[in-house]
């Protein structure tokens, strides 16, 4: 059982921190082996959904003439293939399970206004994700199409199992990581970390390391796939400066406890005594 129901502080000793961390981690890993179980349950349907954007190439019929196919070069490569679907499944399904342990560990460390930043990061984290991921999904036919259009009229592409389904996971990776860029400007403007000042001063520096990252970071290099990473990565990253903008603006027109106050001129101290608490208290706080 966890120790922090009876301390929500999160003052634990680092044994019980670690024991802490194994108990949600565990969590975490059962959740993610009950979506890998319905993710086995459900594994054909979920490949035939994966597959759409081979099968829409002309090219993926080149074996068997009006039949989409892809081969497999090993006696456990089928399995393996059922396997990875399972796991993706799985790490989908039980997202809900892993974010909340994520965040059950780390929630008792951080201040009030932290945690309404966690909540919101949680929140928009896994929407964000899925729609890079959709996105990926997308246009992840269009660059088959592309690269497998050079192929010559007398040659047949044996696109194996392994290296489609790699090539498609890395795509949702890329683009659902990406989505995610424009969330983390914005918390850490929410902190006071990432003023507007400083995003705006290096606005462009920013705008052409997302077309780099889009060009480098795609397993296939055509301009459409960058530009439609690049592109939505962009527009998102200008939503979230105009929304750092408008966070300074407001803490801008807050009073501030030295205003008309001179670089010279000391500050204001207060006087009145405050409570500092039961010595038993002092104590627990050394």
């Amino acid at each position: 059982m966890s120790g922090r129901s009876d301390n929500p502080d999160g003052r634990m000793p680092l044994l019980d921190h670690l024991r802490e961390l194994r108990n949600r981690v565990v969590k975490a890993l059962l959740g993610l082996l009950v979506g890998m179980v319905i993710g086995w349950l459900v594994k054909e349907e979920v490949w035939d959904f994966l597959r759409e954007p081979f099968c829409a190439v002309d090219q993926s019929r080149a074996l068997k003439g009006d039949a989409c196919s892809l081969v497999v070069n090993g006696i456990f490569s089928s399995f393996f293939l059922n396997v990875k679907i399972s796991f993706i499944v799985g790490a989908v399904l039980s997202s809900p399970v892993w974010l909340y342990q994520l965040w059950a560990f780390i929630a008792p460390g951080l201040h009030s206004k932290e945690k309404r930043w966690t909540v919101l990061f949680l929140g928009l984290a896994l929407p964000l994700f899925l729609a890079g991921t959709a996105l990926a999904y997308f246009a992840i036919e269009r660059g088959l199409a592309l690269f497998l259009g050079f192929t010559p009229d007398d040659v047949t592409p044996l696109i194996t199992v392994e290296e489609y389904l790699s090539f498609l996971i890395t795509m949702l990776l890329v683009f659902g990581l990406a989505f995610e860029l424009p969330l983390v400007v914005s918390i850490l403007n929410f902190a006071g970390v990432l003023p507007h000042a400083t995003i705006r001063k290096w606005r462009r520096g920013i705008i052409f390391g997302i077309f780099l990252f889009a060009a480098v970071a795609t397993p296939s290099a055509d301009p459409f796939t960058m530009v439609s990473l690049a592109a939505p990565v962009v527009v998102l990253f200008a939503l979230a400066e105009g929304i750092a903008y408008l966070v300074d603006k407001r803490r801008a027109k807050a009073p501030s406890l030295y205003d008309g106050l001179s670089d010279d001129e000391a500050s204001a101290l207060d006087d009145e005594p405050s409570d500092i608490g039961e010595p038993e208290a002092l104590e627990e706080r050394r």
